[in-house]
């Protein structure tokens, strides 16, 4: 943060008092923002509603700062985004980039050690009750080419907590994402699809050093949906996850929205607690393309919680699953393949540690039309109330595992 560029909004008529509302001033603040400056935000709770970045900025928010979103329904108006793989209208969410039809946004940054609480119970509540659009999301960052998030707080959001759409060159580092319950511990009641982190549709993107609490996915990668995503057709690809923890949740994911394709994706020395799954893998019928090319590896898991049974949406602490949200099905009853039918290959997990009180220890389902293809477990350790479980899979090849129970 260069000092002489440093634009505060105080000098805006921000005021950090918890009750004024403070968007028109912080937006103020952005606007007069120049290439390379920053726009700081001090020690002080700034009540705002959206608030919408640009290329060339840093936003920074000093240890003790909150920006708080305002219960003001009025202060999100309602705009053309992307949600859960589709195109949609959505609530603004509080910090917003790249859906004012500006194009591409570059060389954005958003650090400090301040917080982002995008006030989700109360926004939750008050967007389902209109149903104006889909719920908003702590912070939605679309088609940002050079983009940093490191060292603060984003919060309870009223769902996904932090959304990535059509990004490249991502760095996300010693980032706090609560969207279960807050740093002290107290649950937020009511949200649910309260992902942490979601890139969808992202490039060349390292996440480290994190630590996510989440309602839903921790971190779930994703391409869109359906015929729409192919059309698209835009991949999330090259992601790296490092040294990150994850306490609560689903761990990470990957789809089920994922017909842009997913492909080279790693997650190494993460430590996952009472998160029902390490890692799932999610490709049903409808969605075409691939995902390809996963690595999992040196991750430790403890799922001590009973909050979630297995069912058609998790299945268990590792799992690959191609009937996911299904009620019913038969996995040997074969379909025509067409640009829909679905491809999983060349999944690596290597040093897994997993325990769980529910659910399957392992578990691969494949379609019978388009099975899944090389998957390979090297030293892993599996226990759960089931044991491993496979069908529709060519080329399991599995290497000093030991799986508790045996496999079913």
């Amino acid at each position: 943060m260069k000092e002489q560029r440093k634009i505060n909004i105080l000098d805006y008529k921000a005021v950090g008092d918890g009750k004024t509302l403070n968007t028109e001033a912080i937006q103020q603040a952005v606007d007069a923002c120049p290439a390379g400056g920053c726009v700081y935000v001090p020690t002080g709770t700034f009540v705002t509603g959206a608030i919408y970045l640009k290329s060339d900025m840093t936003l920074y928010l000093e240890e003790g700062s909150v920006l708080l979103g305002s219960g003001d329904l009025g202060q999100y108006p309602v705009l053309d985004y992307w949600f859960e793989g589709r195109a949609a209208e959505c609530y603004a969410s509080l910090i917003n980039v790249g859906n004012r039809g500006e194009g591409e946004i570059r060389n954005l940054t958003l650090e400090g050690k301040g917080k982002i609480d995008a006030n989700g119970v109360e926004l939750f509540h008050k967007e389902m009750e209109e149903k104006r659009g889909m719920r908003g999301r702590a912070l939605f960052l679309s088609h940002v080419t050079n983009l940093t998030i490191r060292g603060i707080t984003v919060k309870q959001s009223p769902s996904w907590c932090v959304h990535l759409l059509y990004c490249r060159d991502v760095k996300v580092d010693d980032v706090r994402i609560f969207t279960r319950y807050d740093e002290d511990g107290r649950r937020y009641e009511g949200i649910f699809n309260g992902d942490g982190l979601d890139l969808d549709s992202c490039q060349n993107v390292e996440v480290t050093n994190c630590m996510i609490a989440s309602q839903d996915d921790c971190i779930a990668i994703k391409s869109g949906r359906d015929e729409e995503g192919r059309k698209v057709g835009i991949p999330s690809e090259n992601i790296h996850i490092a040294n990150c923890t994850f306490r609560t949740g689903f761990g990470v994911a990957v789809g089920s929205e994922m017909s842009g394709g997913v492909r080279h994706v790693s997650v190494e020395n993460c430590r996952f607690y009472d998160t029902f799954s390490v890692v799932s893998i999610k490709a049903p019928r409808g969605r075409g393309n691939m995902i390809e090319d996963i690595h999992i590896a040196d991750c430790f898991h403890r799922n001590e919680s009973r909050e979630h049974k297995a069912c058609k949406w998790f299945r268990g602490a590792i799992y690959i699953d191609q009937f996911y949200g299904c009620d019913e099905f038969d996995p040997e009853k074969k379909e025509e393949i067409n640009e829909g039918t679905p491809k999983i290959r060349d999944i690596y997990m290597k040093n897994i540690d997993t325990e769980t009180a529910e659910g399957h220890a392992v578990y691969i389902m494949g379609l019978p039309e388009m099975p899944v293809e090389h998957v390979v477990l090297e030293n892993v350790q599996a226990k759960g109330p089931q044991g491993l479980f496979q069908k529709n899979v060519e080329g399991l090849k599995r290497i000093q595992v030991t799986v508790e129970p045996e496999e079913e």
